[in-house]
């Protein structure tokens, strides 16, 4: 019985693999034509600021792997996943973690999400927390790592992750907190760029926050251990 409806599956399966793909691939080039298509939190996020505020448009500037700053990278990857170059886009360690906290807190308030699997909820998904949509993250991030090599996915990730109010990407992150470019952030400053990563509208209204500078200077520490994709797929 199975037989019959096994091939169709996988078939059906390959297809969605491939229309991501293709999806992936247009989208990364639409921003290196300058095209700029926005997320689908940019979106949210636009029409928010528009609505609540009356603002129009957003900070957001891309720029190629190549002209971010081995500081910054090194700095996310130490704050949000130290273990993005080996893993294949799921910690189901720190998906346990969260599960527990959650359980305790008796709603959705940690996820533990990778790099893979936040980038897959900016560009496709709600910030809704829910088990289901957290088993969507899960398979739309599987398909991304075996579609995408980790530099290509940090490259996205770095110029759509929001940091601030209205504020997307590392380019314009570094204009807006330090009046540089993504290239010349210091290691200091891109420590304090990773810090705000959980929560950067709170820490965009209290730059002078205790925690911050602390939290920082735990991760300008650990920095020195992160592992970074060379560059050579992007």
């Amino acid at each position: 019985m199975w037989r019959n409806w096994i091939k169709p599956f996988v078939l059906s399966l390959l297809a969605i693999l491939v229309v991501f793909q293709l999806w992936c691939f247009a989208w990364v080039g639409l921003y290196r034509l300058g095209l700029a298509p926005y997320t689908a939190f940019m979106k949210s996020e636009q029409m928010r600021l528009l609505t609540e505020k009356g603002r129009l448009g957003i900070e957001h500037d891309w720029v190629d792997y190549s002209e971010i700053s081995d500081n910054l990278k090194r700095a996310v990857i130490a704050s949000e996943d130290a273990g993005f170059v080996e893993h294949d886009g799921v910690d189901w360690n720190a998906i346990e973690v969260a599960r527990k906290k959650n359980d305790k807190a008796g709603k959705a308030v940690a996820g533990g999400s990778t790099i893979s699997m936040q980038l897959t909820k900016n560009l496709f998904l709600s910030s809704n927390k829910s088990y289901l949509r957290k088993a969507e993250e899960i398979g739309m991030t599987y398909a991304m790592e075996v579609m995408l090599p980790k530099e290509q996915i940090l490259e996205i990730y770095l110029n759509s992750v929001e940091w601030g109010e209205g504020v997307f990407g590392a380019e314009a992150a570094a204009q807006h907190y330090f009046k540089t470019t993504a290239a010349k952030l210091t290691a200091q400053q891109a420590a304090k760029l990773a810090v705000m990563l959980p929560a950067p509208k709170k820490y965009d209204a209290n730059r002078k926050s205790p925690y911050l500078a602390k939290r920082a200077n735990v991760i300008l520490k650990r920095m020195r251990a992160a592992q970074i994709p060379d560059g050579e797929g992007v």
